[in-house]
């Protein structure tokens, strides 16, 4: 059986920001590889598995999962610390004091710089530093930096995943390796079951940026049914509760009209027939996954999305729980068998 825990630290340990995503697409890939008939990885950088049901002309479901994380850029050097810009939604409230990884060859550590509490005035002191003001000092003179560190250079932050609590599990990039853990934890349970749909696995790239993995891989897979897998946000005290879902509380189902209506109600139908806790997810617009941009390739594709609840998204300190994993992934599973005979006519 996978250990879910084991994965996770082995993914959200690559550091692979969009567009760099290569450390964290050769794990991944290892990882498939075993429970699909053919791995690959296309032009843009998109790990694609396949496994076939033997059926001729059979329709293809992708499950998608992206593998990038939010990152930083580095800019130029101001007497030996880096300036830089983010890649994709950087919080600039979580960066002072912040430990980071520069993909320079070899890597390099850094910390954002941070000015000590007692020289900060009252003003200070509340206010959040904007990104273009704060700089990662690696310990170097402006000489050694520039030649160490180029105009270009990515960077992320430092760090893998640790537990919390009993279930929980904590830190950075969960958003969306998570998803990918869970997506192959899915064809894990499908091992050995008879399916009527050929299962393409697809860990897409940049969707952080621009969605342009998702877009390119599902355009030349050309799948008959998709489910965009991500991250949504977990209850916390100050969270809207309209906005937020329930950790441990089961898959959260896109509910909205960039969701295909029989997919999610097929959706919930197996959730409740395989008596899996679940939590249905307004989306009355932009769902901010690759369901929006899946839905739209080619002449249209019936999408559904499915997310895991996440606390702290976009920070180095992401948490969820583990049972919610299991959980969409038994869902997954059991949305992909005898999907092609149940789908037909509803398409």
């Amino acid at each position: 059986m996978l250990d879910m825990r084991e994965t996770l630290e082995r993914l959200c340990a690559c550091a692979a920001p969009s567009g760099y995503e290569g450390e964290a697409a050769r794990a991944a890939e290892e990882l498939l590889r075993p429970l699909m008939d053919e791995v690959w990885t296309d032009r843009l950088g998109n790990v694609i598995g396949v496994r076939r049901c033997g059926r001729p002309e059979a329709p293809r479901l992708v499950l998608d999962a992206h593998l990038d994380e939010i990152g930083l850029m580095v800019t130029g050097a101001e007497e030996g610390f880096l300036r830089f810009r983010a890649i994709g939604g950087v919080d600039p409230r979580m960066l002072p004091g912040r430990e980071v990884t520069l993909l320079t060859q070899p890597p390099l550590f850094g910390v954002v710089a941070c000015m000590p509490t007692h020289v900060l005035t009252e003003a200070d002191k509340d206010a959040a530093i904007p990104l273009d003001e704060l700089v990662i000092d690696v310990g170097m003179t402006q000489e050694e930096v520039e030649a160490a560190v180029p105009v270009g250079t990515p960077a992320v932050y430092r760090g893998s995943c640790f537990p919390l609590g009993e279930g929980q599990l904590c830190g950075k990039s969960m958003d969306d390796r998570a998803c990918f853990a869970i997506l192959l934890r899915t064809a894990e349970l499908l091992k050995g079951r008879e399916l009527d749909v050929d299962l393409y696995i697809m860990g897409s790239t940049r969707e952080e940026v621009s969605g342009a993995g998702a877009k390119v891989g599902t355009f030349a897979l050309d799948p008959t049914y998709c489910v965009a897998v991500d991250v949504t946000h977990g209850k916390t005290p100050d969270s809207p509760p309209d906005r937020a879902s329930v950790i441990g509380g089961g898959p959260a189902i896109g509910v909205g009209p960039n969701m295909t209506r029989w997919m999610t109600e097929r959706m919930i139908a197996k959730a409740n027939g395989e008596d899996i806790p679940y939590q249905l997810e307004v989306m009355e617009g932009h769902t901010g996954t690759n369901g929006w941009h899946m839905q739209v390739s080619r002449e249209g594709i019936p999408t559904s999305v499915v997310s895991l609840p996440l606390k702290y998204m976009h920070t180095p300190i992401e948490v969820l729980e583990s049972r919610d994993m299991e959980a969409v992934a038994r869902l997954l599973a059991a949305f992909t068998e005898k999907l092609g005979e149940e789908a037909e006519g509803l398409c």
